[in-house]
């Protein structure tokens, strides 16, 4: 709802859009709200628990090949159905769409197997994140420019409402079968790991096609004469939304039908409760998607052109940063994130302090982004010493903290950041002629960042309040301490 009111402020008072497209707006603002409902419901019910149910089960073997190959295959598959990586790769020009979807996936797949035995092995995150961040930013050397932001961005879309809630549950059900004090701290950092595969995979991907013209898709704003005509618009989207989902769900739902027949065996009612927990999250990302995508998408692109050619276009800078600060409430991955944080921390890290940590990170990010679209300066200008900072602060931060940190940088860059902020910025720099590949594209890259810093400051206020680099997990009739 914040985001509604601040686009409805910008039309009435800053830029004006047609009645059609603010109409198909309004629309989508209710599909939204109820697809988030449905699908955080359906979280709940069913993707956190089949999560953690496939993770004790390839486990439970204790087989290293079972786990390596589930692990790819689970990791390749969600990735594949994940409908922000599908957003992306229609507005990236000079790769076909598939070769780079499944390019991202074999990143993730890998990266998936690698966050697993990390967490069989008890190796420590941060070693891991600061050797593939290296590699990273020693192989963007070597990329195209104008590919790079599309390279970051990548790791931030694969991170979206269908992958987060799994991997995250995931984690835990791997994490189960050891026995230390530490085991659940190490469920954290999957999504860490899982978000730098898309980015080796696409900057190798570039270095094979070498693209050096660059020409992004545009999105056209709705142009209805009535509201049947309307209502039509949103009807003739449903069915490729309900396809997407179904295909993004099938997999995930038939390896758990498997599983189940050959090792859960959950009872009857337990299973039955699964089953009515995926159909609300089939309809919920439906839902979602088709009102993010009809009325969001085409609303940040136009609106995001007409700022672009103000005389004061620098207003784009507090824009994005105020629906940057809001942005985090809806994406529905971080309320996943946020409840598991609650649940395996047993309130020691409050729900409400790592959403306002987020959404301070997402704030200045979205900035950042924006001067970057009004001025044209290199992404690398602002990634390299942005990461510098996060790798550096992990010496302070309580390990815990930096493994929620780089899940939240993931978990932070969903569907709304790719639908409507990244449209936004690409109608803006489209306005003021600057090049949408290098400068538009790195919104997302931006977003999944900053939260790595801010998270990682809010574990360093908790080690200095509390005196200690550990997490202290209390007892359920201890206090529980406030961040």
């Amino acid at each position: 709802m914040p985001i509604a009111v601040i686009v409805f402020i910008i039309c009435f008072f800053i830029v004006p859009v047609p009645n059609s497209a603010l109409l198909a707006f309004v629309v989508s603002v209710l599909f939204v709200v109820l697809g988030m409902a449905l699908f955080t419901l359906g979280t709940d019910v069913a993707m956190t628990p089949i999560g953690e149910y496939v993770g004790q089960a390839i486990t439970h073997s204790r087989k290293l090949w079972i786990i390596v190959l589930i692990g790819f295959a689970v990791g390749v598959m969600i990735t594949i159905s994940e409908p922000d990586l599908q957003v992306l790769a229609e507005q990236v020009p000079g790769v076909p769409n598939m070769i780079l979807i499944m390019a991202v996936a074999i990143g993730v797949g890998l990266f998936l197997v690698v966050a697993l035995l990390r967490i069989l092995f008890a190796i420590r995150i941060s070693i891991l994140l600061a050797a593939f961040y290296v590699a990273v930013f020693v192989l963007a050397q070597y990329v195209p420019e104008n590919f790079l932001a599309v390279a970051f961005d990548s790791g931030g879309v694969t991170t979206g409402p269908m992958t987060v809630p799994f991997i995250l549950a995931l984690g835990v059900g791997v994490a189960s079968i050891r026995n230390d004090s530490n085991s659940e701290n190490d469920s954290f950092g999957l999504v860490a790991l899982c978000s730098i595969g898309p980015i080796l995979a696409v900057m190798i991907l570039s270095l094979i096609y070498r693209p050096e013209t660059t020409t992004a898709s545009t999105t056209m704003v709705a142009s209805t004469q009535d509201s049947l005509e309307l209502w039509e618009m949103f009807i003739s989207h449903m069915p490729e939304y309900l396809r997407d989902v179904a295909i993004a769900l099938l997999p995930i739902a038939g390896l758990f039908a498997l599983l189940q027949f050959i090792s859960i065996k959950l009872p009857f009612r337990a299973a039955m409760r699964i089953a009515i927990g995926l159909i609300y999250t089939y309809l919920g990302l439906v839902f979602f998607l088709l009102g993010v995508n009809v009325g969001f998408m085409p609303v940040g692109n136009y609106i995001g052109s007409l700022l672009g050619e103000l005389d004061c276009n620098w207003i784009l800078v507090p824009v994005g940063m105020i629906i940057g600060y809001f942005v985090v409430s809806a994406e529905p991955a971080v309320h996943v994130l946020s409840k598991q944080v609650y649940d395996i921390t047993s309130g020691a890290i409050p729900a409400k302090a790592l959403k306002l940590s987020l959404s301070i990170g997402v704030c200045v990010s979205v900035g950042l982004a924006m001067i970057r679209v009004l001025t044209g300066i290199s992404i690398m200008s602002l990634l390299i010493p942005g990461y510098v900072l996060a790798l550096a602060l992990m010496i302070f931060s309580p390990p815990i903290f930096t493994s929620i940190a780089f899940d939240s940088g993931g978990v932070a860059s969903g569907p709304m950041t790719a639908t409507f902020l990244l449209p936004l910025a690409m109608g803006a720099c489209s306005a003021v002629g600057g090049d949408i590949a290098a400068d538009a594209f790195g919104v997302v890259a931006m977003v999944a960042m900053t939260p790595l810093i801010t998270i990682q400051i809010l574990g360093i206020v908790y080690r200095l309040r509390t005196g200690t680099k550990q997490l202290a997990v209390p007892e359920p009739d201890d206090e529980i301490i406030e961040v």
